[in-house]
């Protein structure tokens, strides 16, 4: 049961002082997007976790949410949501794996349109709720799973995958518009490389960030629209830019 009756402020390990102190750890990991931080601030990260883990809300680890599936820490929401935003504010963004919905908030308080796909219903379900809840109206929720995107509302500007496929999948890329950014991880288990991908005029550059850890972004068969589908093919041929 999550904390909808709980303050916007919170009291103790949830107080607007705590929320300060992941503010200059922040700055100190290389966060330097002052809007970015603003928004961190004053998203209650508290509301999303469970009733037993909200004092521990601010602190820079992971966090179970149920259905074996985490709440990434403050850093890699931040570092992920700024280096989307470095090559400038996108209007259209995909976000892949809602989860609890916190990156999602966070998303939907910087840029115009947040379109966010979930596998696991009961996780959307609860995200959806708390984030109407809090009065975002710029957020559109479907349940499919990750690696087929959602079409019907690309090309987007920016793509924010949060669970990490062995290869990038080729729905995201097409989807992904000319001058469009993704980030996403790759990889197997704890050999995992946070990657931002541009789509440039001549292809797709890759740029490895930096080590990462995320929940798999799993191949599931999910009934949609009468159809069985499954995801994760390989991707078109890109170029990486050296590390």
């Amino acid at each position: 049961r999550y904390c909808m009756n709980q303050s916007l402020e919170g009291s103790g390990m949830t107080s607007r002082r705590t929320r300060l102190r992941m503010l200059e750890r922040l700055r100190t990991q290389g966060i330097r997007n002052e809007a970015l931080l603003e928004v961190m601030l004053n998203t209650p990260r508290h509301l999303f976790v469970e009733t037993g883990f909200a004092e521990r809300a601010y602190e820079d680890t992971a966090l179970p949410i149920g259905q074996g599936q985490t709440i990434s820490q403050p850093y890699a929401v931040a570092r992920m949501t700024d280096l989307l935003l470095e090559h400038g504010k996108p209007e259209n963004v995909l976000e892949v794996g809602t989860g609890c919905g916190y990156q999602t908030a966070v998303l939907a308080s910087l840029v115009k349109k947040v379109n966010t796909v979930e596998r696991i219903l009961p996780l959307q379900q609860r995200a959806k709720d708390l984030l109407w809840s809090l009065k975002f109206r710029n957020i559109r929720f479907k349940h499919c799973d990750g690696g087929w995107g959602w079409p019907e509302y690309g090309p987007y500007d920016g793509i924010l995958v949060s669970a990490a496929p062995t290869e990038i999948p080729d729905a995201l890329l097409k989807q992904l518009a000319k001058g469009g950014v993704m980030i996403i991880p790759v990889g197997i288990g704890r050999e995992q490389t946070l990657q931002r991908i541009v789509h440039e005029s001549d292809g797709f550059t890759v740029e490895n960030i930096e080590s990462a850890t995320f929940v798999p972004l799993l191949a599931r068969l999910v009934q949609a629209s009468g159809q069985r589908v499954t995801v994760l093919r390989l991707a078109p041929r890109c170029r990486t830019v050296p590390d």
